[in-house]
């Protein structure tokens, strides 16, 4: 494998664009509930949180098209509604969610500031940045992800090396299943589907030939996953190392006192800074993102464009009044609806066209969604009534009843398929 300093310089844009402020405050608590099985926590939160994300990256360089092209074999409005329920998801949910980390992290501490307060002040900018573009949010972010990495290596570096009780045995029933679960949280595959064609086509790889295009992602990619890996690994194993000694914590919680015990309190303040700064970026991304969608259904309109960027920042004043464990929890749902759909969809497009076509698309598709909806239904309040349909289903009670029925149509389509082309 030979990597070039275009590789290393794409690892790193692809790096940015995955390990946000959200990514922070999850590893940490999921391995303090983990505790003594902190290695399967970790193995299930690559999964979803690494591979998968990766992979959407890859299929995007394989694509070189649009989030629309993503699921446009299934069908054209199947695509439209596809992208329209993301971007919903996506300015509803990850976006406020950045304004309830920064508060509780950099702001609450510190100030008497209420959240309507914050909240209200910190989508003005977000409106601000988003209605008036310019190159201020690259560099802050150009400078911003190195500032953080740093910081965060020094906390585990010093954290695995301090004194710890022993560790607690896990919460969990299935401590790898809920670290996949767990990485949904991150909303990186949604990432990867959203902004993934742009990053493509932005990095100018839509010069070179699909075969050049795909090494260099997938070595960007490996390079990337491992520095993911390295983060995540270290933050879930710090959360693990602090099950024994820790009682009545939360995710902001645990990471301001991980950074506050290792590098005091003044490295703890530079952290939240930071984080603040990251959440901020994050936001005008997503609401910068949403609006652009919404104007190219409207033929380029920039009165949607407005309209839809003030929308966002409205939603994010609202929905910001929830803490970060109260969206989290808001999240599940719709999480557990789009999710599966969105991970069948990147592993689709990063297979060969003869195992992928259009048939295969629209029978896996259709499977996922029916196989799923126990699941979606069980988060808004029928646990009870879906309970038998999950005991029934291979991985159903673990939130994963869809994989085996997908994986099965996925089989027989591409058997069907190639056995008619045979005769």
């Amino acid at each position: 494998m030979r990597f070039t300093k275009q590789t290393f310089i794409t690892s790193f844009a692809l790096f940015s664009l995955f390990f946000g402020a959200g990514n922070l405050i999850l590893p940490p608590f999921l391995g303090y509930n983990g505790g003594s099985s902190w290695f399967l926590v970790l193995l299930g939160f690559a999964v979803s949180a690494v591979v998968i994300p990766i992979l959407a990256i890859y299929g995007h360089a394989r694509l070189q098209g649009t989030m629309i092209d993503f699921a446009h074999k299934v069908s054209p409005l199947f695509a439209l509604i596809y992208c329209f329920i993301v971007y919903a998801i996506s300015i509803a949910l990850p976006a406020p969610r950045t304004a309830s980390v920064a508060y509780e992290m950099a702001i609450q501490p510190y100030f008497e500031i209420s959240s309507w307060v914050w909240s209200s002040v910190y989508f003005a900018l977000v409106l601000l940045f988003a209605l008036n573009r310019s190159k201020v949010m690259d560099l802050v972010g150009k400078y911003l992800t190195p500032a953080i990495l740093a910081i965060l290596l020094l906390v585990i570096g010093i954290g695995i090396f301090m004194d710890h009780e022993p560790l607690q045995t896990s919460v969990f029933e299935n401590a790898f299943v809920n670290g996949i679960l767990e990485g949904y949280q991150t909303f990186d595959a949604i990432g990867g589907v959203v902004v993934g064609g742009v990053v493509v086509i932005s990095l100018g790889y839509t010069r070179g030939t699909a075969a050049q295009n795909r090494k260099i992602l997938t070595n960007a990619g490996v390079i990337a996953g491992l520095g993911l890996l390295i983060i995540y690994g270290g933050l879930i194993y710090l959360g693990a190392l602090q099950s024994g000694g820790l009682e009545n914590t939360d995710r902001t919680t645990l990471l301001a006192f991980l950074s506050k015990t290792t590098l005091g309190n003044i490295g703890s303040s530079i952290l939240a800074v930071l984080v603040s700064l990251a959440c901020f970026t994050t936001a005008v991304g997503i609401v910068t993102g949403t609006a652009d969608f919404v104007k190219g259904i409207f033929h380029n309109s920039q009165v949607a464009y407005k309209l839809t960027a003030i929308l966002g920042a409205i939603l994010g004043v609202v929905m910001g009044q929830l803490n970060v464990m109260s969206i989290i929890a808001v999240a599940v749902p719709a999480l557990m609806f789009i999710y599966p759909v969105t991970i069948v969809l990147i592993l689709l497009n990063t297979f060969p066209k003869r195992y992928a076509s259009p048939l295969v698309f629209r029978g896996v598709i259709l499977v996922i969604i029916l196989f799923s909806s126990p699941d979606f239904w069980s988060s808004i309040g029928f646990g009870e009534q879906m309970l038998p349909i999950q005991k029934a289903l291979p991985l159903g009670t673990d939130s994963l009843g869809w994989l085996l029925p997908s994986f099965i149509i996925f089989i027989v389509i591409n058997v069907y398929t190639l056995s008619r082309k045979r005769s």
